[in-house]
């Protein structure tokens, strides 16, 4: 499909997602604690989902590949070695926040 409203009820029911480097796909992938393949797109400019990525896949959250890596990365993957991604700690954030514009 080229959009969807939600991926919600796709990502429950994946036993693995395979997606481009984009913040919120990563990020609503990695939540629902499913594995994921990111594969990135070369061709953009000033590519932050390379960025991204790459950080991602350093930290040992995701599995990284491009186009041409794609079939191989499957056939090799191993799934056990990715980490669980830690959830988000919103509260922390609206500290540093208010910190930051002066509220404390």
């Amino acid at each position: 499909f080229r959009f969807k409203d939600s991926l919600a009820e796709d990502l429950r029911r994946a036993d693995l997602v395979i997606s481009h480097a984009g913040a919120g796909s990563c990020l609503e992938t990695l939540e629902k604690g499913k594995p994921l393949v990111v594969v990135i797109n070369e061709k953009l400019m000033n590519n932050h989902q390379l960025e991204l990525a790459k950080q991602l896949h350093r930290d040992g959250h995701v599995l990284c590949c491009n186009c041409s890596t794609l079939v191989e990365t499957l056939q090799l993957m191993d799934l056990s070695a990715l980490k669980p991604f830690p959830p988000g700690q919103p509260e922390k954030f609206a500290l540093f926040l208010d910190k930051v514009v002066g509220f404390q």
